[in-house]
């Protein structure tokens, strides 16, 4: 199951909108594969990567490279899609979609959650560093930030994604591509949608 959490500008606004329509998207899978499911977002963009994608959309694994995600997101992109485990205290294996703007992305020690770790860089953290580098250079961050995250069961070290998270990789990758497309076949936008299936938008 989705669990959507939304906040918005508009009312009436969904957190998808028409993303490709608005400009520049940066699909960005970050986490370390070292550390259990915290390589979600690493197999998710490997997944998204092999697929047809809109001319204007850029998916690219930064692994652990925080750093270098948050000064590339100010070369001029208007959509940020951050794809990483995301600790909620949900079940896990939940997909999250996760409008950024609302707040703290993870719901942990909101201090743990901003600092830099060289082995673990949460959504937090790289969004904290984007903001900061923004303000210390003059750089226009992107407009609109949007987190599809993974409940995780475990991020201890070892190889390999627990057998729930493996499980939620293909539903995320369904949830980017409803993002990614302009409507529906009814003709209503994506994001006004509650619930999403891996097999359909």
């Amino acid at each position: 199951m989705t669990e959507r959490v939304e906040s918005v500008a508009e009312p009436g606004a969904g957190v998808a909108g028409r993303l490709v329509a608005d400009g520049r998207v940066l699909i960005a899978g970050v986490g370390n594969i070292f550390l259990g499911d915290d390589g979600f977002g690493i197999e998710t963009v490997r997944r998204l990567g092999a697929q047809e994608l809109p001319e204007r959309v850029e998916v690219v694994d930064f692994g652990v490279r925080g750093v270098h995600l948050a000064y590339q997101l100010l070369d001029g992109y208007r959509t940020l899609v951050l794809v990483d485990a995301t600790a909620r205290g949900g079940v896990p294996g939940t997909v999250y979609l996760i409008d950024a703007t609302s707040g703290p992305v993870e719901q942990v020690d909101p201090v743990a959650a901003a600092v830099l770790d060289g082995h673990r860089m949460g959504p937090d953290a790289v969004l904290g560093l984007l903001a900061a580098l923004a303000a210390g250079t003059g750089g226009s961050p992107p407009e609109r930030v949007l987190v599809v995250g993974c409940e995780p069961a475990s991020l201890e070290e070892g190889i390999g994604l627990s057998a729930p998270v493996a499980a939620a990789v293909d539903e995320a990758v369904a949830v980017i591509r409803c993002l990614l497309a302009e409507s529906d076949p009814s003709g209503r936008p994506v994001a006004h949608r509650a619930q999403r299936k891996a097999s359909s938008c």
